[in-house]
């Protein structure tokens, strides 16, 4: 069934068990995870990630992991990123099965109406099946405040609109700048705290410089050489080493989305195209490189690291250098080894 902005989150909140599978597609890549991670943390289940070819050589495979026990005996999710049309014939099997034990999420991305995977979805009642666009305005605003609310922050109209615009409406990278937000100022839900203007001043997206990204870069492209010289000239016991793990990760979402589109079938070329004027033409070269080496995995795994490494430079008392040193020549070297 074929649900709208206002209810697909009581869908995910308080999932039916009548449901076998959901389907998350449209433009907002970012937005169609959160609602997927929200059903895993509303089921309390763990993620199985299976892959879309694995369903379309072996359609049967799709109703066989839903049907499967946890060996630790905990709830799963059978997860499918990305999805495509080739999937079609698992999911027919999936909801033509006596029974299954877990429900199946699909990440699919932008879907025509004239869709097969779509339109199954939308006629079954054992079904969801969701479009996520980027929001804009008053909607980017509500996205940003009730996104507050799930890290126990109370985020103002005018703070929302600052944190949207920072990270261009993307509500992945505003859940990212939230959650950093929450550990910065100490908030939980069960103890929340107002954002304000002075917190997004010292901490926000909105703060880092081309040098930061600069570095990112560098390590991204394998550039070794010229990373060693770029982290030789940062003062030592200054406080960029935060900034530059943020502008690793604001080129880490920037990427993970395009590199998804690629490994769908799409030409890197035209991946970047159209983008438009989003991309600075000279990035564009660069990207390119990039979009080519890394894999969604790997992306993944570096989006990870970076995380956990800009958790403890922020409980640091003297962001560290080193460890930053450390992490981006890790990088570099992975990506002169892909």
């Amino acid at each position: 069934m074929k649900l709208n902005k206002g209810s697909i989150g009581r869908a995910v909140d308080q999932p039916s068990d009548a449901v076998r599978f959901y389907l998350f597609h449209g433009q907002d890549e970012s937005q169609s995870r959160a609602l997927a991670a929200r059903l895993l943390d509303s089921l309390g289940a763990s993620k199985f990630i299976v892959a879309a070819g694995t369903v379309k050589s072996d359609p049967a495979s799709l109703v066989d992991e839903a049907s499967a026990m946890s060996l630790f005996g905990g709830k799963r999710v059978i997860w499918i990123e990305p999805a495509t049309k080739d999937i079609e014939e698992g999911v027919a099997a999936l909801l033509e099965a006596a029974a299954v034990a877990s429900p199946v999420v699909a990440i699919a991305g932008a879907l025509t109406k004239a869709s097969a995977l779509l339109k199954l979805a939308e006629a079954s009642p054992a079904c969801v099946a969701y479009a996520s666009y980027v929001p804009e305005g008053q909607d980017a605003e509500r996205m940003v405040i009730d996104l507050g609310r799930r890290f126990g922050l109370k985020v103002s109209p005018s703070v929302a609109m600052r944190v949207a615009d920072a990270a261009n409406n993307d509500q992945a990278v505003v859940a990212q700048e939230l959650q950093k937000f929450a550990l910065y100022v100490g908030a939980s839900p069960e103890a929340p705290k107002e954002l304000d203007q002075d917190v997004v001043d010292a901490v926000g997206a909105d703060n880092n410089e081309g040098d930061f990204l600069r570095l990112a870069d560098l390590a991204l492209g394998g550039e070794i050489g010229e990373l060693s010289d770029g982290l030789a000239r940062l003062p030592a016991g200054g406080s960029e080493a935060i900034p530059v793990v943020r502008s690793l990760q604001r080129r880490l979402l920037m990427l993970a989305p395009l590199r998804a589109r690629v490994e769908r079938g799409e030409r890197v070329d035209a991946v970047l195209t159209s983008m438009g004027r989003s991309l600075f033409f000279k990035d564009k070269a660069r990207v390119q490189r990039m979009l080519s080496k890394w894999s969604a995995d790997d992306l993944a795994t570096v989006s990870d690291r970076a995380g956990k490494l800009e958790r403890s430079l922020i409980f640091t008392p003297a962001p560290d250098r080193e460890a930053l040193g450390e992490e981006l020549l890790a990088i570099a070297r992975k990506a002169r080894s892909l």
